[in-house]
């Protein structure tokens, strides 16, 4: 059993993404057929390059080049700010009461302005012997309209091939201006992304839903920071009533005293095909399909700011869906496992009853 869904994860693989190791690069932008076509109906990414893509026609790549710029035309504005000691939000770290085990640690959110918000972003650092944060300006609830509005006329509304596609504009337009301490951690979205930078660099790890199994899913308990100005300090505490959240285990970029371990403890990750990476420059839109996993690092500019647009279109929860949610039923990982434990490779026609999808 174990052997033959092995096999039809490889022929799926290889069937809509072929044996390159590259991520397709179009050099123009494609038709609303060839998206619907060649990329939306194949769960299929690419990257739109520089040299052709929208963004080059957006007042957005010269004017946010300027932060005197940026604070003048938000000068009024108050956004949403996320704050970690380590610059890793929405990821796991260690549980707050038992050093043995993990939680999904979820950053703290405070709403200032938008200077304060550049000025916390710039003097961000790793708390890691001292005092300190990292802050991110992340948040994903439409805030590119909500909250940066006065910024709308300085980029496109909608991606033009991909709204006709697709069939209706964007769920949510979403902005991003951080540094290079930010990190995302591995995750999937129920969205169809297009995900386009501004300035500075995005780096992704990605992939294909159907290496489900190579993720090692499993629910952590959820955990908020939160932060005190006058002390410095953050404090982890477990949201009560108690929730647990499906998350990726894997972390790929492991220290090196560490990754020994990781690499015995997720062997599907570490000894499978290689995930995809793509860098995405400044000017270049990134389609990443619905339900891909991707882990996300940035470069900063000259000024130490990146800052990208991404535009969430709804997914068809079609015959893929049904699809991907059985392989992940079938998956290899057990829930709310201690950390201490091992991850068990079972017969995986047991399946698993109680896991939830993201």
């Amino acid at each position: 059993m174990n052997s033959k869904l092995e096999n039809l994860w490889e022929e799926v693989r290889e069937l809509s993404l072929g044996t390159t190791p590259q991520i397709d690069r179009l050099h123009t932008p494609p038709t609303p057929l060839q998206f619907l076509r060649h990329y939306l109906s194949q769960n299929k990414p690419f990257i739109l390059s520089a040299s052709a893509a929208t963004t080059l026609q957006w007042p957005a790549t010269t004017l946010w080049t300027s932060t005197s710029y940026l604070l003048n035309t938000l000068s009024s504005s108050t956004v949403s700010l996320h704050l970690t000691p380590t610059g890793q939000a929405d990821s796991l770290t260690q549980h707050p009461t038992n050093p043995d085990s993990l939680c999904f640690a979820s950053a703290h959110v405070q709403r200032t302005s938008f200077s304060d918000a550049i000025d916390a972003i710039k003097a961000s650092r790793k708390n890691d012997s001292s005092k300190g944060f990292v802050a991110y300006a992340q948040q994903q609830n439409d805030c590119f309209r909500e909250e940066y509005g006065a910024l709308a006329r300085d980029c496109d509304s909608h991606i033009p091939w991909a709204t006709e596609a697709m069939g209706g504009l964007p769920e949510a337009v979403n902005l991003w201006i951080g540094n290079d301490l930010s990190e995302t951690s591995f995750h999937k979205d129920h969205y169809e992304n297009l995900y386009a930078v501004v300035t500075g660099e995005k780096h992704f790890l990605l992939l294909p839903p159907t290496d489900v199994h190579r993720m090692y899913i499993r629910e952590y308990p959820a955990a908020q920071y939160t932060y005190s100005e006058e002390s410095e300090e953050f404090e982890l505490k477990l949201e009560n009533p108690e929730r647990y959240v499906p998350w990726c285990s894997v972390n790929p970029y492991p220290l090196p005293k560490d990754k020994e371990k990781e690499m015995s403890k997720f062997p599907f990750y570490y000894n499978g095909p290689k995930p995809f990476e793509v860098t995405l420059k400044a000017g270049e839109i990134l389609y990443l399909p619905s339900m891909w996993f991707h882990h996300v690092r940035q470069t900063p500019d000259n000024r130490g700011l990146t800052i990208a647009v991404n535009y969430w279109y709804d997914m068809q929860f079609d015959i893929k869906y049904a699809y991907f949610n059985f392989l992940q039923s079938l998956s290899f990982c057990k829930p709310r496992l201690n950390d201490g434990d091992s991850f068990i490779n079972e017969n995986l026609s047991n399946g698993d009853k109680n896991h939830k999808e993201e």
